[in-house]
């Protein structure tokens, strides 16, 4: 119980513990002393006293034991035990992100590890751990999108929504441009300074009722950037099919239309990247972190409160029981 007290207290004026030295040249005092008073009595014959013995012999050092404990209480008191409690204000302008996953299922194939889909997951999840100051929704989409998370600073809710994301959920397909347009609906009343989506997706817009080119207009429209990533290996990729004998693995083909990611990345303010392996979306989503730095400034203020009453009131019980036990129990008459 005392180890935990002491774990959160902080000393305000730690050098009065120098004076505890004064515990161990006192005990020295009253050694020294009590020889000399010895030395200084002259008994011709102890044989009377062999077998003199009492309570009070056993506990006659007690009153300078409690004055002792005193004099360190009131040392601890001297030096300002205190608590600390830090509080902060956070000032700034922070970026308001919508993160934008194809669920296709073409997301399924295993060029990454274990899978697009998973992979994009992971690093969606870090992503979040590090902004830590700003607001992030995810956006579904294949052949039609979806708005899976809205824009929230609550992290724990967001990486819970995004391990929920899973191929299945919508009509399949690859609607960029519905995507896109979901993501912007979704900052379009955003006060922000900085208002990002972060479009990933593995194939070429084939559904949706929104068409790429609209959506980045719209994107444009807002003042929303847009970063795009291209998800797949080069060549072919080993991709779970469905079929009337059940699931197959087959080689399937690797198409990205880098052209409209890249001019959709170009034309609001971002840029275009290309993944192949999980290390490197990772990398991507770094870049894009450091790209994307919200300006915030934190303030910390550190409040302490005084811990010393404890130890004063300990002192005086100390000194008054020493001064009661000095003049009743082991009173010396003349």
């Amino acid at each position: 119980m005392i180890f935990e007290y002491f774990q959160n207290i902080t000393f305000g004026q730690p050098h009065f513990f120098y004076l505890l030295i004064l515990v161990p040249v006192l005990i020295a005092w009253k050694v020294i002393k009590g020889r000399s008073q010895q030395s200084a009595i002259s008994i011709s014959s102890i044989s009377g006293l062999k077998n003199v013995s009492s309570w009070k012999n056993v506990f006659r050092h007690t009153p300078f034991l409690l004055r002792l404990l005193a004099l360190t209480c009131i040392i601890f008191a001297l030096a300002r035990p205190q608590t600390r409690n830090d509080e902060q204000i956070t000032e700034g302008e922070g970026v308001d992100i919508i993160l934008c996953i194809d669920v296709s299922g073409s997301m399924t194939a295993q060029d990454f590890t274990p899978n697009r889909m998973e992979a994009a997951k992971r690093v969606a999840a870090d992503f979040v751990d590090q902004r830590t100051t700003d607001r992030i929704g995810i956006v579904i989409f294949s052949g039609e999108s979806f708005t899976q998370c809205p824009l929230t600073t609550d992290h724990a809710v967001l990486k819970a929504q995004i391990e929920n994301i899973r191929n299945g959920l919508l009509e399949d397909g690859t609607a960029i441009g519905s995507g896109l347009a979901t993501s912007v609906d979704r900052l379009r009343t955003s006060s922000a300074k900085s208002k990002v989506v972060i479009l990933l997706t593995d194939g070429i817009n084939n559904g949706g009722l929104i068409d790429p080119g609209t959506a980045k207009e719209i994107a444009k429209r807002f003042k929303v950037k847009v970063y795009t990533i291209g998800v797949g290996t080069e060549g072919f990729a080993r991709t779970p099919v469905s079929t009337p004998m059940g699931v197959i693995m087959q080689n399937e083909k690797v198409t990205i239309d880098e052209k409209l990611l890249t001019s959709i990345a170009n034309e609001t303010g971002g840029k275009y990247f290309r993944a192949t392996d999980n290390k490197s979306l990772s990398n991507i989503y770094k870049e894009i972190d450091n790209l994307e730095r919200s300006k915030v400034q934190i303030t910390t203020f550190k409040r302490f409160a005084e811990k010393f009453y404890p130890f004063v009131i300990a002192a005086l019980f100390f000194l008054f029981l020493e001064v009661l036990l000095r003049f009743t129990v082991f009173k010396k008459f003349p």
